[in-house]
């Protein structure tokens, strides 16, 4: 076909496709059973809706409805143990203040309940903002080992216990079940790559562990209590301390660089020196399982689940008892995976080895709405064993000719009904430019414009409602516009107008109703493009009928990102990363104070659950 797809042609598509939905996802002749439209219908339009629309604003704080509040449950440098001074606004900390502290730029999280009752969130830390963390610097970025220590100490995963006294989340210090996980922390490697010769490195000969974990962007749960952390731009820690290496495909293919950009592992720790250690870039671009319950425990890198640059796991268990692993790879021009587990749930006593034992898929959307999941093995890509399929996942997909996508952010699943969704937040090289492999990023139907400033949601079903089977059926859930500038393909989809227009989707998650909350990382200019957006937000949408209604907006600069629920569902609990990243802005503490990056608990005024 054309690889200019007309944008009318999508849209219409989408408004018959969503006339099926209504009637049951029917499509290919294929329905839902009538038990589960029965649970989804139950719930009406106002039982989704039940809250007064936010308008868009520049506010450099949290705009909710008028029957919400919200509060600060944890911030960036707030101390886990009573032994650690308070956040220095001057200094920013130590490196040793930060090892026992909260992480910075907070991104995905879970929540958890403890046999002994009590509430933990794990959560990841993603990076550091150097105009922010560095401020005591001239220079603005780490300029000893000190300050590289701390820096590094910053990312991870923090795990912390909280209490709610008189409808205030706070965290709990000294909790027995506190923990940073950091890049230093000794992780099992599992899956396909344990012990490859890819894999060992002069400290770990025989390339069964890793050393520590860093970019962690999204997060998934297990049904055993697990927590699992995705490893996303893992490649900008590296460089060369030789100016005569030479790179390989693989490290090019995955943006690693020789060149140092400002952080300055490596002059603190030799393994980020690919001179002297090629290999260790294979060891992260994973997702790990950890057990919060559990301080003491290892977390494992699953190798089986592919290495690239990891948004977030979903896990759903299939009709056959599988475990499925929904994952996007967050680049332009990259792919959208699955991995499948050999076992059922039932049938092994270690559910972790569900997610080292089993099959790897990248997805081909075709032009008519259909869908296949590609095989990744030896057969299918050419590599000479599954160990290289999982560590050069990126190159696995280019060989059996996935379809390149608009940088796959979270992915959710719908507990109400086997749909499953998934943010491509936006991609200015589509039409353009290839990718870094040299696939064709061209204009089709899943990725239907050129220059892609907005982003859109894509949503499919699995054949006959399991999520193992190879094939599924798709659609464009809503494609973000703005329809104050524009009146031609980037005014958005139908379901999107002046009152609830957004860009760049990319956190995901459904609640138990099956109401799909949409929070947004995007352009918060409000000029040009983006005219009349305000900040970064949240909004909740009805899979069923379209509809979509804004519920928050968050402080300046800043990016609305993670999702958890108290198990009462009286609190949400949603991140703010960045908030004053261009120093615009002072969230939350306001005044003169540094911005920082932080958790918050929304409630009801009246006391009752979020949304009812």
């Amino acid at each position: 076909m054309n690889n200019i797809t007309k944008f009318e042609d999508i849209t219409n598509s989408l408004i018959s496709r969503r006339s099926l939905i209504k009637k049951g996802f029917a499509f290919g002749g294929l329905a839902l059973m009538s038990s589960t439209l029965g649970s989804i219908t139950a719930y009406s339009s106002q039982s989704f809706f039940n809250f007064t629309k936010v308008d868009c604003n520049n506010n450099d704080t949290i705009t909710l409805p008028e029957q919400y509040n919200w509060s600060v449950v944890s911030k960036w440098g707030d101390p886990m143990w009573s032994d650690v001074e308070e956040f220095n606004q001057t200094s920013c900390g130590s490196h040793e203040s930060q090892l026992k502290s909260v992480g910075d730029n907070n991104d995905g999280m879970e929540l958890f309940i403890t046999s002994d009752n009590k509430t933990l969130l794990a959560v990841n830390n993603e990076y550091t903002n150097h105009k922010i963390i560095f401020s005591n610097r001239k220079s603005l970025l780490p300029e000893n080992k000190e300050d590289i220590l701390k820096g590094m100490y910053a990312h991870g995963v923090s795990i912390f216990e909280i209490e709610n006294s008189n409808n205030q989340w706070n965290l709990v210090k000294d909790s027995k079940y506190n923990r940073r996980i950091t890049p230093f922390t000794k992780m099992e490697i599992t899956g396909p790559a344990k012990g490859h010769s890819l894999m060992k490195t002069k400290e770990d000969k025989d390339g069964i562990y890793a050393k520590g974990t860093w970019n962690n962007c999204g997060s998934g749960k297990t049904p055993w209590g697990t927590y699992l952390t995705c490893e996303e731009n893992f490649n900008k820690y590296f460089s060369s301390s030789d100016k005569n290496f030479k790179s390989t495909n693989e490290l090019n293919r995955y943006g690693i660089r020789t060149r140092e950009i400002g952080l300055n592992w490596a002059k603190a720790d030799s393994r980020f020196d690919l001179s002297k250690e090629v290999n260790e870039p294979n060891k992260v671009g994973y997702v790990v399982e950890i057990d919060p319950l559990n301080p003491n425990s290892t977390p494992k890198k699953h190798t089986a689940l592919g290495r690239f640059k990891h948004e977030n796991a979903e896990l759903v268990i299939s009709k056959d008892g599988k475990i499925v692993v929904y994952m996007g790879d967050d680049e332009r021009g990259e792919y959208l995976y699955k991995y499948v587990s050999n076992e059922s749930i039932n049938e092994v006593k270690d559910k972790s080895t569900l997610l080292s034992n089993g099959n790897l898929y990248v997805a081909k959307f075709n032009d008519n709405f259909t869908g296949e999941w590609l095989l990744l093995d030896t057969q299918t890509t050419g590599l000479s064993s599954k160990a290289e399929v999982c560590i050069f996942t990126r190159l696995a997909a280019s060989k059996v000719g996935a379809t390149t996508m608009d940088r796959p952010e979270w992915i959710a699943s719908n507990p109400k009904k086997n749909e499953v969704c998934c943010c491509l937040t936006n991609n200015k090289n589509r039409g353009i430019k290839t990718n870094k492999g040299g696939d064709k990023v061209d204009v089709d139907k899943v990725n239907p414009r050129k220059n892609n400033k907005y982003g859109q949601i894509v949503r499919w079903k699995p054949r006959d409602n399991n999520h193992s089977s190879v094939y599924f059926e798709w659609d464009l859930f809503v494609v973000a516009g703005n329809p104050n500038v524009h009146d031609d393909n980037n005014r958005g989809s139908k379901n999107i107008d002046k009152e609830n227009m957004f860009n760049s989707p990319d956190g995901l998650k459904f609640d138990k109703y099956g109401r799909l909350w949409i929070q947004t990382d995007g352009n918060y200019s409000n000029s040009g493009d983006f005219k009349g957006m305000g900040n970064n937000q949240m909004l909740i949408a009805d899979t069923n009928t379209g509809k979509i209604k804004r519920f928050m907006v968050g402080p300046k600069e800043c990016e609305v990102t993670g999702l958890t629920f108290a198990p009462d569902y009286k609190t949400v609990f949603v991140g703010i990363q960045h908030p004053g990243e261009r120093l615009g802005g002072n969230f939350p503490d306001n005044g003169n104070n540094k911005p920082r990056s932080c958790i918050i608990a929304i409630q009801k005024k009246d006391g009752s659950q979020v949304l009812t």
